[in-house]
């Protein structure tokens, strides 16, 4: 960077210019000569970054005053200081108030001062452009700051914005992912009971009386859909095993038989194991049928060795089992009577209490009553709140609701679909309230 500063000295007499010219010879300075206020706005008019303007009060034409009042108008940075030689306080005043001269230096001056007030003037120019520089600069950069602020601001919201879409959407695909894998689950079982003709919505009963007990011991929902899960397919060991061994009496059956029987809990892991979601309800499955005295199969564990889900849907599992079997009205009294009986042995007597309740809202609602009725309904004319009075299954045979449901949106427009497809004869059996 250039620090030499231009000082123009204006004045009519010649020896004076000379005279200043010598005086800042060994300065940092370039040093501009005027005769005249005239030619001094001459050269102010064609040169830029002038630092110091000396003038002397007494020349013909322009006074010294009139020339630093126009100069200030061309070099309003530039320091001005006022030589005279009369003692003109008259001229001195109008020289501050009119040229805004920093200073006045009466003639003859004394170099010593006069070339300290140069100095000082020079570096009070320069410290006063400095500032400005710095202050534009700073000005700048609050300019781009808050351009950059206000961008950043956007940007953020923007980007917000996106984020709290993509979120939303993530939301949405993953409530549909969970919809298909419960909705792929649920086929599965509804496969399992088309292969087993006695099954009549056994996992569909299993899980919803395992749920509610789940639901009583107060636990998690990750765990009560482990148990779901578990309790919807706990039988899909069994394809490929014969209906003889299936239904058959195990006391007649040859140690072959009964080693092929047993081992469907634990083909049923195998089955569903691959599938890294399904491990937890197929370790599920492969305990359900464990007696908690240790006496059950596939590893004779005992008591709380067997995980809590499989003793659940052990009982859920027994106690379908024999209302289905059961003849005569009070089938659920029977049966809840004879899993009684094996507490202890074959069940876990911490839990058969829990399944009274949930036993008889899933069993004991499956007729009507005193102040309801059994009429069957065409799907499209179903409505919210319905109780489904008898199992609705596709005309291939496919279980598309359990006895005891309550109808919702979804579950109609579901029946109606399934009535496109794969009609079955007759409407839907329901529940309503009678008439008068």
């Amino acid at each position: 960077m250039n620090d030499t500063a231009r000082v123009l000295f204006v004045d009519d007499e010649e020896n004076i210019l000379k005279a200043l010219r010598r005086l800042v010879s060994d300065e940092d300075f370039e040093v501009l000569l005027a005769h005249s206020g005239e030619e001094g706005l001459d050269v102010l008019r064609t040169t830029e970054e002038i630092a110091l303007i000396v003038s002397d009060q007494r020349m013909p034409g322009l006074s010294g005053v009139d020339f630093l009042q126009q100069a200030r108008g061309l070099a309003p940075d530039a320091a001005r200081i006022l030589l005279t030689g009369y003692a003109d306080i008259t001229a001195t005043i109008e020289a501050i108030n009119k040229g805004g001269a920093h200073r006045y230096i009466s003639k003859p001056w004394d170099d010593r001062e006069l070339l300290l007030s140069l100095r000082e003037a020079v570096r009070s120019y320069r410290l006063e452009r400095e500032n400005r520089k710095l202050s534009e600069l700073v000005r700048k950069q609050n300019e781009e700051l808050r351009e950059w602020n206000a961008g950043l601001k956007s940007r953020v919201m923007e980007q917000t914005a996106s984020i709290r879409g993509k979120i939303t959407e993530l939301h949405e695909l993953n409530e549909k992912l969970r919809r298909t894998y419960r909705d792929t689950i649920s086929a599965f079982s509804n496969l399992l009971e088309l292969h087993d003709r006695y099954a009549r919505n056994h996992c569909g009963n299993v899980a919803s009386v395992s749920v509610s007990v789940a639901r009583s011991r107060g636990l998690s929902d990750e765990e009560r859909e482990e148990i779901r899960v578990a309790a919807l397919l706990h039988d899909i060991g069994t394809i490929g095993v014969s209906d003889t061994l299936l239904h058959g009496d195990v006391t007649r059956m040859t140690e072959a038989e009964i080693h092929e029987y047993r081992s469907h809990s634990v083909r049923g892991q195998a089955a569903v194991d691959s599938i890294e979601a399904l491990r937890p309800a197929g370790i599920l499955i492969r305990h359900h049928h464990e007696n908690f005295d240790g006496s059950g199969f596939p590893d004779r564990l005992a008591g709380t060795a067997i995980p809590l889900g499989a003793r659940i849907i052990a009982i859920a599992d027994a106690l379908d089992r024999m209302i289905s079997e059961t003849p005569g009205n009070d089938s659920i009294g029977k049966a809840l009577d004879t899993v009684r009986a094996s507490l202890g042995s074959r069940f876990d007597p911490e839990l058969f209490p829990l399944f009274e309740e949930p036993v008889c809202g899933r069993y004991g609602g499956q007729a009507g009553d005193g102040d309801t009725v059994e009429v069957e309904i065409l799907p499209r004319h179903l409505r919210p709140g319905m109780k489904i009075a008898r199992q609705v299954r596709s005309g291939t045979g496919l279980l598309l609701l359990g006895a005891g449901e309550y109808l919702d949106e979804g579950k109609i427009v579901s029946l109606i679909r399934f009535f496109d497809i794969d009609p079955p004869q007759g409407g839907v059996a329901v529940l309503v309230k009678k008439q008068g």
